[in-house]
């Protein structure tokens, strides 16, 4: 079935351009929108738009942008944009400006920080929640990224920690361990899609972009504008019905969903066997077939 697509410039408050992808027809989806957060932050949207185009086929309309500071959007070099509440009211004027009430939302990565202080904010706006391989508890996450390259050996550890004490995290030593965590815990594949290839070649994650201004240098080293960050004491207050899933060897790991799963009053869990932090490159079956169930409510417990 051939359905309709559309790119669309969206102009920011702010005096800058983002570009949405919206797939299917929005007028006559009514709440049946759901609308994606990629990850990154900095990550175009490409990687998360693909694998969840079999949603058109179930009436569904589709809504991607690239968050301002990457793919095609307007990529300012002024480290001051990139804060949480910035991208919240970025989020906010997408969703104005494509006239939609009120949607699905499904944040990925860092997509689920930024879709959980859009619940926390707008919750009006949002019918059903996709915290897809989060975690809103970085002080916690940060201690399971530190388990996870605990399985290293004690050597690698201690390697990895004297370059980034000396901030030579180009090293090629260090990059190796990195690549090697990458390979267990971001996706298992042993080739990587090339829509996720292609959204990691235009990363912007240089020291003035909003991967390192939030987040940090790699995926596993925090120390941006965010690693304090915490809002699972609060996810309380999200009543949407919201699904919490993630791969069983996530770099978010089932640890960080469990704590949200249990701070959220009507949520459901899915940690998805044989997969990292792309279960719906991983393991898109069972993928679907969770995601599926939750946003037309049919899921079985």
């Amino acid at each position: 079935m051939t359905h309709r697509h559309e790119t669309i410039r969206i102009a920011l408050a702010e005096g800058y351009e983002v570009q949405a992808y919206v797939d299917g027809d929005l007028a006559s989806a009514g709440e049946r929108v759901l609308l994606g957060l990629n990850g990154g932050p900095g990550l175009p949207c490409e990687y998360l738009r693909e694998p969840h185009q079999w949603l058109l086929d179930e009436g569904f309309a589709l809504v991607f942008f690239d968050q301002l500071g990457c793919g095609r959007s307007d990529r300012p070099d002024d480290p001051a944009l990139w804060t949480l509440a910035r991208y919240v009211g970025e989020v906010e004027q997408v969703r104005a400006a494509l006239g939609i009430e009120r949607c699905h939302l499904l944040g990925h990565s860092w997509g689920t920080w930024l879709g959980t202080e859009y619940c926390l904010t707008h919750p009006s706006r949002v019918s059903r929640y996709v915290i897809a391989d989060g975690a809103c508890d970085i002080p916690q996450l940060r201690a399971e990224l530190e388990r996870l390259r605990a399985a290293l050996g004690p050597e690698t550890v201690a390697m990895m920690q004297a370059h980034e004490a000396a901030e030579t995290l180009t090293h090629p030593a260090y990059v190796a361990a990195v690549t090697l965590l990458n390979y267990r815990h971001v996706c298992r594949l042993a080739t990587w899609p090339d829509a996720l290839t292609r959204s990691l070649s235009q990363w912007n994650d240089g020291p003035r972009g909003p991967y390192c201004t939030m987040q940090g240098p790699n995926e596993f080293t925090y120390t941006g504008n965010m690693r304090d960050w915490n809002r699972v004491p609060d996810m309380g207050r999200i009543t949407a019905p919201t699904l919490v899933v993630c791969g069983e060897h996530d770099e978010l790991t089932p640890a960080c969903s469990r704590a949200m799963y249990e701070a959220l009053p009507n949520a459901q869990l899915a940690i998805l066997a044989d997969a990292s932090h792309m279960p719906f490159y991983e393991t898109p079956t069972r993928y679907r077939e969770v995601l599926r169930g939750f946003l037309t409510g049919t899921a079985r417990d």
